[in-house]
């Protein structure tokens, strides 16, 4: 089997950090050696130069045992990291200590995501990159144009890398009009474990519901659950779906918000509000299936998206979904698998769906059965892993992916 070095993210919480902590695992259950290469402060470590920041460790929980590299950075956040300037040294220097086969970029958004190629070219290591960013081929508002920007900035990297993966054929359309060779792109979506988003039991067997489903059936009881789950951030519009709900206020049902981020403070009414809960940031898994398993909506109104993996989450669980056409969103539950709505006046088209989500359950149960459907379909993370070996192969030594 390959030995791979994954450079990604491990915190704080994002899609990317979701995207790489559940590849790399079921890589490793597959047989394959991780070492696991991320942005982060080794433990002891603060107060020092970045000269100490050199050592390897292996953190067998946190990595499934394998040897993990953590770079010194200057500023880190769910959309970016500043490496310190020993980063690219350390980065080298551990390349050429662990000898992988293949070196595998989850990018995060980084001055050293422009070096990478270089350097495991210097390195005689095929790369491969998985490039993230959100889009909207459209240009339909601000903030996909500025995701524009992104995407035009690392187009001439990207071309320079063994092979770049991205989530749909719309978002490969973009970067072929960059400039990126179509024979180094390959479109792999998002996939996820099924047998964890999975449906819920039935209400009455209680005996099967997890304890964390249990409770918030209880928290919940009488009331339909509609969910966002994601940052409270710009680009998500967070803002339209509440003003939608604040003008529709459908009765017997409850928003409930998980996630954080910059627009929480201003979104949140001070006084009460009983059919809105702002739940926070939720860092246990255990507890976000159970809220996607409760819910009976999932909304997703986007201006920009890459391929959200919440969503996939949330289709697997049998949720009736309803998302705009950013990025891949739209093509994902494209011919029924769920709601497809434009960024364009998103506010508008919500209060009215809303009342009839709210006054048709049997509509919201066939949404759900199909999303799961079309998750089982072409989103698992099994299938996920399958094209990414068969990348791989392309790439490494066939007796090097043979156990």
């Amino acid at each position: 089997m390959a030995h791979i070095a994954w450079l990604g993210k491990k915190n704080p919480f994002c899609g990317n950090v979701t995207y790489g902590l559940s590849t790399t695992h079921a890589l490793r259950s597959r047989g394959h050696g991780i070492s696991f290469i991320h942005f982060d402060t080794p433990a002891g470590s603060l107060g020092r130069s970045g000269e100490a920041l050199t050592e390897v460790e292996t953190l067998g929980d946190s990595n499934g045992g394998g040897p993990e590299v953590a770079l010194p950075y200057l500023v880190k956040s769910q959309v970016y990291t500043i490496p310190s300037l020993g980063a690219q040294r350390e980065l080298r220097e551990s390349l050429e200590r662990l000898k992988p086969d293949l070196v595998h970029a989850s990018l995060t958004l980084s001055p050293l995501d422009f070096r990478l190629p270089d350097l495991c070219q210097q390195l005689g290591l095929p790369v491969v990159a998985t490039f993230h960013p959100a889009f909207d081929a459209s240009l339909r508002n601000l903030t996909a144009g500025t995701q524009q920007l992104t995407y035009q900035l690392y187009a001439p990297t990207l071309a320079k890398f063994d092979r770049v993966i991205v989530f749909s054929e719309l978002q490969a359309e973009v970067l072929l009009r960059l400039g990126v060779r179509a024979e180094r792109l390959a479109v792999i979506p998002n996939g996820v474990d099924t047998d964890t988003w999975r449906p819920a039991p039935a209400t009455g067997a209680q005996a099967a519901a997890s304890p964390e489903l249990q409770e918030l059936r209880q928290r919940f009881a009488g009331r339909r659950v509609f969910l966002y789950m994601g940052r409270v951030a710009t680009e998500k519009n967070v803002e339209a779906l509440i003003k939608a709900w604040r003008l529709v206020r459908p009765a017997g049902c409850v928003l409930v918000i998980v996630g954080d981020g910059p627009l929480r403070s201003a979104l949140q009414t001070p006084g009460d509000e009983p059919d809105v809960v702002w739940w926070g940031y939720e860092p246990s898994l255990e507890q976000r299936v159970a809220f996607q398993q409760l819910a009976e909506v999932f909304l997703l109104p986007s201006l920009v998206e890459g391929l959200s993996l919440a969503l996939l989450e949330a289709m697997a669980s049998g949720t009736a979904c309803i998302a705009t056409d950013a990025g891949a969103d739209g093509e994902v539950l494209e011919g029924g698998a769920g709601i497809v709505i434009s960024t364009q006046g998103v506010t508008t088209q919500l209060r009215t769906l809303l009342p009839v989500l709210r006054d048709q359950p049997v509509l919201t149960e066939e949404l759900g059965r199909r999303a799961r459907a079309r998750a089982l379909e072409r989103y698992t993370l099994e299938g996920n892993i399958h094209a990414l070996e068969a990348l791989y192969a392309e790439l490494v030594p066939q007796g090097s992916l043979v156990a």
